[in-house]
């Protein structure tokens, strides 16, 4: 490479092609680099599809940390916590727990709640620049409740996010079923929380298309088939050299490498809190009662999405899974969950491309966005949120670069 780029993006999920798209509209000549051939296609390839802008709550909470001994044992088919001895787990862990207060849980939620409603804006801005096809419908959502005690203390938080000025309401089982009548089936349930402006996507089309108009428009240059192996300081210039040799020149370079970013940045003596959670889905045609809304069943924890005429059906919690490979038995264990919880939902007969994924989780579930030093952005650790954080966490980090920028 001839000349030096301002910024390399490491990474074409949709935390990489959105933080690739703030800088270049900033005005800066970037490049995105990633291993796989194309966008996408790890954690953002086929993930529950949700851009739940409404629904933040974060993982650690004092509910969870009663059901904690239940899950370390196993009781929990959908919760798998693999214990480790590896320190940075141990520590993660820790400060897991000390975010499990009733205080830092409100905290935790109001400033994801935040992040969630710039993203949403920044989605529209977006929309209305760059029309893009990805299946994009404002849906609304509904979270199923099958315990009340579970679902008053979701209606606790519905409260604190009304303050906030989000939309969202309380539903008698009744409710939920005049809401989506596909419900019918569902057994047992005792309420529901709707969030009506949330909204439904697809993370891999949107990826592909955003990174096309970067390139036709904006001149951002890709680089697939790039696996990042080391970044050094030269000259005043950052030299990014991949696993095969080869070598891209910038004056910056930012990180959204997902769960593999504590790898890359400790060799730059950077830590960051992220400890993976592999998820699974899978999509099927949809069946004889397919829900029109976005379904998170909050007992099984899983989801149903319409998507492209399809039914994405996404769920299962393994946290300190590194492998990111389908492992079949946990696949037909989503295929089979969903099935006893929606029987009508889709053609479970028909589940087609297999799907596994790396949430990068933090222990606050809120992204570390970071400029640790002048020529390195930090932009990772979006957990389960990731689709729907991506474009108000590339906002905030491209804004460390140019804080004077101004839409």
């Amino acid at each position: 490479m001839t000349r030096a780029l301002d910024v390399v993006v490491l990474g074409a999920g949709v935390v990489g092609v959105t933080m690739a798209y703030a800088l270049a509209r900033r005005g800066l000549s970037v490049a995105i680099v990633d291993r796989r051939a194309g966008p996408a296609l790890e954690t953002s390839y086929a993930n529950g599809g949700q851009l739940s802008y409404a629904y933040s709550d974060a993982l650690a909470s004092p509910g969870l940390l009663r059901k904690l001994p239940f899950m370390v044992t196993g009781g929990d088919p959908a919760f798998d916590l693999k214990l480790s001895a590896d320190p940075a787990f141990l520590e993660w862990g820790l400060r897991f727990l000390r975010n499990c207060t009733a205080g830092r849980f409100s905290a935790n939620t109001l400033a994801a709640l935040e992040l969630a409603m710039e993203s949403r804006r920044a989605m529209a801005a977006l929309m209305a620049r760059h029309p893009i096809d990805f299946a994009h419908e404002v849906a609304g959502k509904l979270h199923l409740y099958y315990d009340r005690s579970a679902f008053s203390a979701a209606a606790e938080v519905l409260g604190i996010k009304a303050q906030a000025g989000v939309t969202q309401h309380r539903l008698t089982r009744d409710d939920a079923f005049a809401v989506e009548p596909s419900l019918a089936s569902a057994k047992g349930l005792v309420g529901a929380i709707y969030s009506p402006d949330d909204a439904v996507g697809d993370p891999h089309r949107f990826s592909a298309a955003l990174l096309k108009i970067l390139a036709d428009e904006y001149g951002v240059e890709t680089h697939f088939g790039f696996d990042a192996a080391a970044a050094r300081r030269r000259d005043g210039q950052i030299f990014l050299r991949s696993a095969q040799g080869d070598v891209i020149r910038a004056d910056h370079i930012a990180v959204c490498l997902g769960a593999a970013a504590p790898h890359f940045l400790r060799q730059m003596g950077i830590r960051v809190p992220i400890w993976p959670m592999k998820g699974y889905s899978f999509t099927a045609p949809p069946g004889a009662a397919a829900p029109r809304i976005s379904i998170t069943d909050t007992a099984r924890k899983i989801v149903f999405c319409r998507l492209n005429g399809s039914i994405r059906v996404a769920g299962i919690a393994e946290l300190g899974n590194w492998n990111g490979d389908v492992d079949p038995a946990q696949w037909a264990r989503l295929v089979d969950t969903a099935q006893h919880a929606l029987p009508d939902a889709a053609l479970y007969d028909q589940a087609s491309r297999p799907w596994a994924g790396l949430r990068p989780m933090t222990p606050r579930s809120l992204p570390v966005i970071a400029r640790p030093r002048p020529d390195l952005l930090i932009n990772v650790g979006h957990g389960m949120l990731g689709w729907t954080f991506a474009m108000g966490a590339a906002e905030r980090a491209a804004n460390l670069l140019r804080p004077d920028f101004r839409t």
